[in-house]
C-alpha cells in the first residue's frame, strides 16, 4: 500500500491534488483544509490511504498521520465508506470528531452531509470505545506569523476550490472575528466555506 506521497504539486482541483512522484502524476483526494495547505509548483508530503475497489484504486491524502488514522478508523463503522469518512473530516476536525463521538453528540455529527440521526447514533455506538480522547493538537499556525498568514491561506484555499477572489475576500472578513490569537486555519476555512454555501 502507498503510505505517503512526496513530490511537486502539479495541480489543485476542487476535491483533489495532483502530486508528481517520479514523473508520474498521482491524483490524491483531499479535504478542503488539506488542499488549502498545498501550492502548485511547491513540494508536498501527504500521508495517504489507498482504497481498493473492484473497478477503482483511489488515493486519499491527509494533512497529518492523525487525520489519516481517523479516516481509516471511521470506515470501520457500518455504513461509513471512504467518501463519507472524508466528508466527516472536511466538516469536523479530528478532535471535534473525537469529542462528538465520546460525548454522544448526535447533533454535531448530523452536520455532515449524508449522516442522519440513526447513522450518527450507530457511529457513536460502534466507535465510542475506540476513537480515543481529543489530542489537543489541532492544526494551528504559530502565533508569531498568525496575524496575516491565516487570511492568505484561507483566501488561497477558497480560490483554489473555485470561488471568485472577491467572494473569498468577503468570506475571510466574515470569519475574521473567529480567528483569535492562534488561528486554526482548517477551522477558519471550514467556517468560510459554510459562509459561502449560505450566500
Amino acid at each position: 500500500m502507498i503510505a505517503f506521497v512526496r513530490g511537486q504539486v502539479a495541480a489543485v482541483t476542487l476535491s483533489s491534488a495532483v502530486v508528481e512522484v517520479g514523473g508520474v502524476g498521482l491524483d490524491v483526494m483531499c479535504t478542503p483544509s488539506t488542499l488549502a495547505t498545498l501550492r502548485v509548483g511547491q513540494q508536498a508530503t501527504l500521508p495517504t490511504s489507498m482504497v481498493v475497489r473492484e473497478d477503482s484504486l483511489t488515493l486519499f491524502g491527509f494533512t497529518d498521520e492523525d487525520e489519516k488514522q481517523t479516516f481509516e478508523l471511521l470506515q470501520t463503522a457500518s455504513g461509513v465508506g471512504p467518501k463519507l469518512a472524508q466528508a466527516m473530516l472536511a466538516v469536523l476536525s479530528t478532535d471535534d470528531l473525537r469529542t462528538a463521538i465520546a460525548g454522544d453528540d448526535v447533533k454535531t455529527l448530523t452536520r455532515v452531509p449524508g449522516i442522519g440521526q440513526k447513522g450518527a447514533q450507530r457511529i457513536i455506538l460502534e466507535l465510542r470505545d475506540r476513537i480515543g480522547a481529543p489530542t489537543g493538537s489541532g492544526r494551528q499556525v504559530a502565533p508569531a506569523s498568525a496575524g496575516a498568514l491565516w487570511r492568505d491561506q484561507v483566501h488561497q484555499g477558497l480560490v483554489g476550490l473555485g470561488w471568485p477572489a472577491r467572494d473569498a475576500e468577503k468570506a475571510v472578513e466574515a470569519v475574521a472575528p473567529e480567528a483569535g490569537d492562534v488561528p486554526d486555519v482548517a477551522a477558519l476555512l471550514r467556517a468560510a466555506l459554510r459562509t459561502l454555501s449560505k450566500a
